[in-house]
């Protein structure tokens, strides 16, 4: 696809939904509660939003600056922009690679929270006991046939927007489930406010006791090193999915003002995923920090507990807006994937899609058995399973690796460089980047080393136990 020809976003709008639909999904609305859950409350929230402005955001003008530049996605783009006889662009196919074995693993989980939306709102979970509906979840897990059948769900919805094209499709069914996906959550805050006890759920979410940080179970190292990793991977980082959406825009804005707004948007929805799930758990008597288990175990528990028609309603919007958000995530994927090779072949649309829509389906095929029949295969005592091997990959290894690539080669000489990246990222109104030499000296140096940090801080959490 020529660059004359190349399609672009329709409005502003459009370009902040989508970027931000990339960045929120399971990281935010699943993982997020629960791990606040787990590192104390609001402490761990405060350390979680410094490392995303510090973090995050310079990350996040690096790739859209990449991508609005070169006007080519991850495939093409580090080519396009690269000093002559340089090698940068070799990272391209594991960005792309990144892109894919993230679908792999996160269309399965998707499924999860279109099956249960759907349970909910036919009443499945109505007058269960607890133990009833943890075998409900075990029995999906457990079910081959059911997780594949989910799977092919939400990739034949992905690849059905990215065909319809970047404006008519992308684009326009981003903006109503993000539109859609706000007014619920919104909804959803407001209801559990009017819940008998619900405030202690507030009081443990909201208000900082800097004491349980430095004497609790879980010590101040480990809090600050969760934090920093939640900020750096909720973003979506690292492997172009990013990137992609800057190659679509103009230079009308400056890209540090778009990146905050992105940025505000995913800790919108982050923190009002806590002021749902924090105060419903409290009302009920529900332990907030009961791990991954929380969204498809414990918090049924709760909808039952509100009544049989409140817990029905309040159930079903609750999942549907969990399906919206790892949906926008998916469909900003796979729009990546879908532009690989439009860019790297000349191939159509259609064609890209097609093709694409059929690998998916089969590389996503072992995640989904290895949570049953295929259990069996893991990679050594600290990576148990085929999805775990997956998400080691990617969360660990690309987004880490791949966010130090970017900011490398935008801030040194031997890659874009500094001056040209500022010239990118400061087109436009809007926010300017920073360009004293101590900010400049911080994202040669010392960004680096925190991602660096995150890097070797995952392998010792992993492998050192």
């Amino acid at each position: 696809m020529s660059e004359q020809n190349r399609e672009t976003l329709g409005s502003r709008i459009g370009f902040l939904f989508l970027s931000a639909g990339c960045a929120i999904g399971l990281g935010n609305v699943w993982r997020f509660p629960y791990i606040t859950g787990k590192y104390g409350g609001a402490v761990f929230v405060l350390i979680y939003l410094v490392f995303l402005i510090i973090l995050g955001l310079p990350v996040m003008v690096c790739e859209f600056a990449v991508g609005r530049a070169s006007r080519k996605s991850m495939s093409a783009a580090f080519k396009r922009l690269e000093p002559a006889g340089t090698k940068w662009h070799i990272y391209g196919i594991f960005a792309v690679a990144g892109n894919y074995l993230l679908m792999m693993f996160y269309t399965v989980v998707t499924g999860w929270f279109l099956k249960y939306f759907f349970a909910t709102l036919s009443g499945k979970f109505t007058g269960l006991t607890p133990d009833q509906i943890g075998n409900v979840f075990s029995e999906t897990v457990g079910n081959p046939k059911t997780l594949i059948i989910w799977m092919g769900i939400v990739i034949f919805l992905g690849f059905s927007v990215c065909f319809l094209g970047l404006q008519k499709g992308v684009e326009r069914i981003t903006k109503i489930m993000m539109s859609a996906l706000f007014l619920i959550m919104i909804g959803l805050a407001v209801y559990v406010i009017f819940l008998p006890g619900s405030a202690k759920g507030y009081e443990f979410y909201l208000k900082p006791n800097f004491k349980n940080l430095l004497s609790g179970e879980k010590g101040l190292w480990d809090t600050i090193y969760a934090a920093m990793g939640q900020a750096f991977f909720t973003l979506s980082l690292g492997i172009g999915a990013m990137e992609i959406f800057g190659s679509y825009i103009g230079k009308d804005y400056s890209l540090t003002g778009e990146s905050l707004r992105v940025i505000g948007l995913d800790t919108f929805v982050a923190i009002f995923s806590g002021l749902i799930i924090f105060p419903a758990c409290a009302a009920f008597n529900v332990d907030a920090g009961s791990g991954a288990g929380l969204v498809f175990v414990s918090l049924p528990n709760v909808f039952n507990a509100m009544g049989a028609v409140a817990g029905r309603i309040s159930g079903s919007l609750f999942f549907l807006f969990m399906s919206f958000a790892a949906l926008s995530t998916v469909i900003a994927v796979f729009e990546n994937i879908v532009a690989f090779p439009m860019d790297k072949f000349r191939w159509s649309r259609t064609k890209s899609v097609v093709i694409n829509f059929f690998a998916i389906f089969i590389l996503s095929v072992p995640a989904a058995l290895g949570m049953n029949i295929w259990a069996g295969v893991h990679f050594g005592r600290h990576i148990a399973s085929i999805d775990a091997m997956e998400d080691f990959i990617v969360s660990q290894n690309l987004l880490p690796l791949g966010s130090l690539i970017f900011l490398l080669f935008c801030t040194w000489k031997s890659g874009w460089g500094w001056d040209k990246f500022i010239e990118e990222a400061d087109a436009g109104d809007g926010f300017k980047f920073p360009k004293n030499k101590i900010f400049r000296f911080y994202l040669r140096y010392i960004a680096p080393l925190i991602i660096l940090t995150v890097f070797i801080a995952g392998y010792f959490d992993i492998f050192g136990k």
